[in-house]
């Protein structure tokens, strides 16, 4: 890794970095406190499709860390501003219904769509869902997916995410969906213009090897990767991607970036 001092801003991953769940990660909350004392600029940002933005800054000002809604910079955020480029389009929303109220600007239909969106919609998934998004695309909706992840940490362990539907709904429709979140580059641009300094002055920190880290360097950044959330060491030795850095936690990284408050 470069020199520590080389790191001037933070991209932080949320869940499975600062928390697993509603399960703070030890030393989070403190490493957090010193990176600010620092006045090193941090963005936190999160693939996470089920909760808002707003939602997210009260579960995160809740558990300890004093985060302003505009460092907050979420997959479905991104798609709303993807989905803004359009003119009066209508869509199809597979979303959270905390997510689905920030796209209530946009005409809805499950007759005739321009865009199918999907987010995480937990156990109501079922074939009647899937047909109906099936049958829109091809009547040629495009397929937006917040993001594509295999599976997240939970308090109960590993669980399935939406990228395996994602998957059945492009090989039956025979469409690649445009990806949102990370790893997508679109989404690393926006949060590196976002903090406004050169990529390779910025850091990742992520649990995800694929996402976090490939997708960080992908775009130029550091990728740093904690043995947190769902983190496991055989992915990370059977990956092609290699960090920059591997640490513990996140509780470790004031003294990487070499802060001693």
């Amino acid at each position: 890794m470069n020199h520590s001092k080389d790191i001037k801003g933070l991209l932080v991953d949320l869940d499975g970095v600062l928390y697993v769940g509603d399960q703070l990660v030890v030393g989070a909350i403190e490493a957090i406190r010193k990176i600010r004392q620092d006045k090193i600029p941090c963005r936190f940002i999160t693939n996470t499709s089920t909760v808002s933005r707003q939602s997210l800054q009260h579960k995160l000002i809740s558990m300890g860390f004093p985060v302003e809604l505009d460092e907050i910079i979420s997959a479905p955020q991104a798609a709303l501003f993807y989905i803004q480029q359009y003119s009066d389009p209508v869509c199809h929303l597979l979303l959270a219904d905390d997510v689905k109220r920030d796209f209530l600007s946009f005409r809805q239909s499950d007759k005739q769509a321009d865009f199918v969106i999907i987010g995480d919609i937990a156990n109501a998934w079922c074939y009647d869902i899937l047909n109906t998004a099936f049958r829109l695309l091809n009547q040629g909706a495009k397929l937006i997916a917040i993001h594509k992840n295999r599976y997240w940490q939970t308090e109960q362990g590993l669980q399935m995410d939406i990228g395996a539907f994602v998957t059945a709904l492009e090989y039956v429709s025979r469409q690649q969906a445009i990806v949102i979140g990370k790893p997508s580059l679109d989404f690393f641009q926006m949060a590196i213009k976002d903090i406004d300094l050169p990529a390779d002055q910025i850091a990742i920190i992520g649990d995800d090897i694929e996402t976090d880290i490939g997708g960080g360097q992908a775009a130029g950044l550091q990728g740093v990767l904690v043995r947190t959330g769902k983190f496991r060491q055989q992915i990370v030795d059977d990956s092609l991607i290699s960090p920059d850095l591997i640490v513990d936690s996140i509780k470790d990284l004031p003294g990487v970036l070499g802060i001693e408050k």
